[in-house]
């Protein structure tokens, strides 16, 4: 019966369907877009008696069309690490959610895979930047600095991949990105011999490099905001930027705007990692926005509404 993969185009959502499907190779429609195109579950059109696996995408943002699905008797089975709300109830959904601050959806599957691709895993978790916890779960495959150097790395590239308002945005489309790191077992293999590596640093290298050129709007012992111009490295930059903010600031929350063609903004938030929560709190005052407790984002905060999102950070993180 026709089955669908369905994961977030992000570093996380990428070495999360991989590692299942490396534990568990088989023919899938993939379903993807975007790291902010998260209602994915709409794109869905399956039958009963067809499978879905869902990653790294908000139950609570995805909740009607997945009754619809469950409904219909389609068997899903979800990996998330998002605030979920009220989960259905239903025999054909499986469940393995975990919002706390320190986990990612590549972690859920290392561990219901018994750490079989924990490679892969530790990954995730430095592109969702989770790196304390990604070195700790590191230990068991006794890399040099060198190695967890490169896994995190990759995780950043990967992570860095998916920003954008569109896929235009983007140097590799996360279906296309992940059937790239298909054939990879090992991630040390991926990086040495794919050139795929290469081409993403090199955008990265670029585009960071842009970013630090650009002063914060708002500057405070609790909390720094960006806005960036309508460019397409400012979409792409926005949440591994965001993420070196956290690192270099561990006690500031941190948010990038970046202005939309519309007028609007992409709004990228990162919580202190001292606290590693508040964001998605933050995000959700507003149209579009949502997240994780320690990094979030508005997908569309209308032009007129930066101040009052602005305000609105000064008084979650103040």
């Amino acid at each position: 019966m026709p089955h669908f993969d369905v994961f977030n185009g992000d570093a996380d959502g990428i070495c999360a369907l991989h590692q299942l499907r490396l534990a568990e190779p088989r023919e899938s429609t993939l379903v993807t877009g975007v790291k902010r195109d998260i209602s994915l579950l709409r794109r869905v059109q399956a039958q009963s008696g067809d499978s879905v696996t869902v990653l790294d995408i908000s139950l609570d943002k995805n909740r009607d069309d997945l009754v619809r699905l469950l409904d219909g008797g389609v068997q899903v089975s979800y990996f998330d690490h998002h605030f979920a709300g009220e989960i259905p109830e239903s025999k054909n959904l499986s469940v393995q959610i975990d919002t706390a601050g320190d986990v990612c959806t590549g972690w859920l599957v290392n561990q219901h895979l018994d750490g079989a691709f924990l490679p892969w895993a530790v990954t995730a978790l430095f592109g969702d930047n989770l790196h304390d916890a990604a070195r700790s779960a590191a230990q068991p495959l006794d890399l040099s600095e060198s190695q967890l150097d490169q896994l995190e790395t990759l995780g950043t590239l990967l992570n860095y991949n998916g920003y954008g308002s569109t896929l235009d945005d983007l140097y590799f489309p996360p279906d296309q990105l992940y059937q790239k790191i298909q054939p990879y077992a090992d991630p040390f293999e991926f990086i040495a011999t794919d050139t795929t590596f290469q081409t993403l640093r090199d955008g990265y290298d670029s585009d960071m490099n842009h970013a630090a050129s650009i002063d914060p709007v708002l500057k405070t012992d609790a909390c720094a905001a960006f806005v960036f111009p309508n460019d397409s490295f400012s979409r792409r930059v926005s949440g591994v930027y965001s993420n070196q903010l956290a690192r270099d600031n561990p006690d500031r929350a941190h948010a990038l705007a970046s202005l939309l063609p519309s007028g609007d903004y992409l709004v990228s938030v990162r919580a202190p990692l001292a606290t590693k929560t508040g964001a998605d709190e933050l995000c959700r005052q507003f149209p579009t926005g949502g997240g994780r407790k320690a990094a979030a984002g508005i997908n569309e905060l209308p032009g007129d509404q930066l101040q009052a999102f602005l305000d609105a950070m000064q008084t979650q993180f103040g």
